[in-house]
Order: C-alpha cells, then structure tokens, then sequence
C-alpha cells in the first residue's frame, strides 16, 4: 500500500467505520498497522531512524482525531510530549494535515486550563525559529472540526505543516517530497534547541 493510498482509505473510511465498534474492524487494523507500514516505506529514502505509529483510538473507543506519526526516539516515542511529525485526520472535512506539532497531553498535566495558551505561544516562537520553513510548511494553524481536550489541545500544538485534500493523495512523488521537507523541519527544530523557548 503506498502512502497515498493508506492516508485516501482513512479519509473515506473512518466516517462510517466509527459507526462500528473499532475491536476487531478493517479499519482500526489499516490505522496500526497498514498506515504506518506504508508511512515507513516512504520515510526509506530519508537517513535515520524514526519510530512510527498510528493510533485510531484506545480500548472501545475511536479517536475524534485518529492519527499517524513518526518520532525521532532521541527526541520522543509518544505523541504526549515532545514534538513530532504527524498526520492528523479532521472529522468534519475529506482532509489531512501534515503537522510539526508539539506534545499535547504533557502539556496539559502541566499547565491544566492554561495549556492551549501555552502551547499557541510556544508554537509562535517556535515558526520564529524554523522562519525558513514557512515558505515549504505554510499552514500555521489547522482546525480538526471536533470539540475536546485532545482535538483543540492538537489545534494549539501545532507549529507548520500542509493540507493535502483527497485529489492531492494520488501524486506520491509529491508527498515524499513533502514528507521529506517535514523531516527537515523536525531535524532543524532538534537542532536549534528543540522546544525550549
């Protein structure tokens, strides 16, 4: 499955599969293991080592925003803290963000109601710190049209990225490059001081 195709069928399908209990579905299965099978595949041609994940949700529950990333294990192996790369699938749109985001649940254990505002100025300073980038990674916000702690926690966490709509998914060379210029950005972001501001 190429990475196109494994972002399309979450896209299409996560609507409908919600609707069915996610122990045992196609679907869940497609999200932690398929996706992130195909997500590995692309990252081959990129030097280094990055752990990846894809969760659509924990126990009987499916995620409001199910999600694929890729963590520099020197840096995180959990999207709770940290900082990562990931795809993030709205509920309310046939889209996907690409997404440098910061991590949400540490943050919330820390700075409880404060987090969003917490992680909103951290990532300001953050696109001040990767202003080279912004011109590749333009979108400095994203919504994921659902309501919660988690959903509007990933909205503030995240710091640039890409929209790719479904007709934007059949061009694999193009998010290669794209994800290419995410490992980039993330590398960089390590470099200069990670998300200490």
């Amino acid at each position: 499955m190429s990475l196109g195709h494994a972002l399309r069928r979450i896209i299409e399908e996560y609507p409908l599969a919600r609707l069915d209990p996610p122990a045992g579905h196609p679907l869940a299965a497609v999200i932690r293991r398929g996706a992130p099978r195909a997500l590995r595949g692309a990252l081959d041609t990129i030097d280094g080592a990055f752990l990846v994940k894809g969760s659509p949700g924990r126990g009987s529950h499916w995620a409001a925003v199910p999600w694929l990333a890729m963590f520099d294990p020197t840096v995180t192996t959990s999207a709770t803290r940290g900082y990562y790369l990931v795809y993030l699938f709205p509920a309310h749109r046939e889209v996907v963000h690409l997404s440098l985001a910061q991590g949400t649940v540490a943050a919330i254990r820390e700075h409880g109601a404060q987090a969003e505002a917490f992680l909103r100025t951290s990532g300001d300073a953050l696109r001040m710190r990767l202003s080279d980038f912004v011109d590749r990674l333009p979108n400095t916000s994203i919504t994921l049209g659902s309501v919660g702690e988690l959903p509007d926690g990933y909205e503030a966490a995240h710091i640039l990225g890409l929209t790719y709509e479904l007709k934007d998914l059949g061009d694999e060379r193009r998010l290669r490059a794209d994800l290419s210029v995410g490992i980039s950005a993330y590398r960089a972001l390590k470099a200069r001081g990670g998300i200490t501001v």
